[in-house]
């Protein structure tokens, strides 16, 4: 289970970047930031990298949802990721590199799963499991369209979010389910047992001269 320190990393991390940006004060540690006014953004690469903040009350590229959809959103997002933690405990036979790929996609979903659940509570703007995602990465990317919507820069994103992607393409590249495993073992065993088979024969050939010598000799008292 040390992957999960991973997770732990991503999330801290995640949550530090995103107080940085939003600001906010932590009185029992005595902590302020003041933060970025919404929508502003900071050059970081010309006009090819920004800092913007901004918050997503929904799903991810901005998409908008209901008031019962949030919460269901929140509710899916805290039972997935004690999935994902379940998976991750069952996986200890797995490649190490599927096992930080679990990792990766359960430090991001805890990210923006604090966002969704506290963040409306600790900024005093809505209840629990009603609060928005704070994002701040701008790229700029060739125009797309999704779900009728175009869009002529990158959706911006946060570190949970990259977090996320890049679990999911590591387990696309290295998962491999228990059946294929096991086919590929079974497929690799008969060559195994033939060698074995071969090696592990008694050997036929005194038995043989055995055979000839009773021959002979029955020959010679006739």
């Amino acid at each position: 289970m040390v992957v999960l320190y991973i997770s732990l990393f991503i999330v801290i991390i995640d949550q530090i970047t995103k107080f940085l940006v939003k600001g906010g004060t932590i009185p029992l540690l005595g902590i302020h930031a003041k933060g970025m006014e919404y929508g502003q953004s900071i050059n970081v690469f010309g006009d090819f990298f920004k800092i913007t903040f901004v918050e997503n009350p929904g799903l991810a590229f901005g998409i908008n949802v209901n008031e019962i959809s949030k919460l269901f959103l929140s509710i899916f997002s805290l039972l997935a990721s004690l999935g994902i933690l379940y998976y991750i405990w069952k996986s200890k036979e797995q490649k190490l590199i599927v096992r930080i790929a679990l990792a990766f996609v359960l430090g991001g979903a805890v990210g923006n799963l604090i966002d969704r659940s506290f963040y409306g509570i600790f900024y005093h703007y809505a209840p629990l499991f009603y609060g928005r995602v704070v994002d701040f990465f701008n790229m700029d990317f060739w125009d797309i369209t999704i779900l009728g919507r175009t869009y002529d820069r990158f959706p911006i994103f946060n570190i949970a979010d990259s977090s996320v992607t890049v679990g999911v393409i590591l387990l696309i590249l290295f998962y491999r389910s228990p059946a294929k495993e096991k086919l590929v073992v079974d497929s690799e065993t008969p060559d195994n047992v033939n060698m074995q088979g071969l090696t592990g024969m008694p050997d036929l050939k005194p038995e043989n001269d055995s055979v000839n010598n009773v021959q002979i000799s029955n020959r010679k008292e006739i």
